[in-house]
């Protein structure tokens, strides 16, 4: 009897091991998070200032995620925004991502694209129908969240309008938070 125990020890322990291993992600998504947020003001001086209306609200999407790699050069996080029946794309990649809980990466939809798709000048929060973020490594889908709780891929069959996702670079809220967000790669 004491022999079986030996053996026992050798098939379970492998086993359990291989069981960490899996369960430790690569990349896992946390949070999704939805603001309505002015653009930023500027001062200067050296030519006429106009300032942008405070009632004008830009579109936020917000997306915090876990890296479990040491450092990942390239990481691609792609944006379905489904807004009044039409799904807005975007996607952004992320450069020298470090391990850790506290990576984030951001999107923007401006107000003029958000009022061409309500037909209204103020945007409520609720035409936010849901927001899906996929992490995408070399094609590979690494992970997937939905802001409202629904199947995987809910956004694949749907017709898609690209283009008008902004990443931080290409908006008004370029020189802020660099410290917060995940470096952009820019293109060559």
């Amino acid at each position: 009897m004491k022999t079986r125990f030996p053996l026992l020890g050798l098939f379970t322990f492998p086993l359990a091991v291989v069981a960490q291993i899996r369960a430790v992600p690569e990349f896992q998504l946390i949070r999704i998070t939805k603001n309505l947020i002015s653009s930023p003001q500027f001062a200067y001086t050296g030519a006429p200032l106009y300032p942008a209306s405070q009632r004008d609200r830009w579109l936020e999407v917000e997306v915090e995620f876990v890296a479990a790699l040491e450092f990942t050069n390239d990481l691609t996080l792609k944006y379905f925004i489904l807004v009044n029946d039409t799904l807005l794309t975007g996607a952004v990649t992320h450069c020298g991502v470090t391990a850790g809980r506290e990576n984030r990466s951001v999107m923007y939809v401006s107000p003029r694209v958000l009022e061409r798709i309500t037909g209204k000048r103020t945007m409520a929060t609720g035409a936010v129908q849901n927001i899906a973020v996929q992490i995408v490594q070399e094609g590979v889908v690494k992970d997937e969240l939905s802001l409202v709780r629904a199947q995987p891929q809910w956004h694949a069959a749907m017709p898609r309008v690209a283009g008008l996702v902004l990443n931080k670079n290409e908006t008004p809220f370029a020189p802020l938070y660099w410290d917060r967000y995940a470096q952009i790669k820019t293109p060559p």
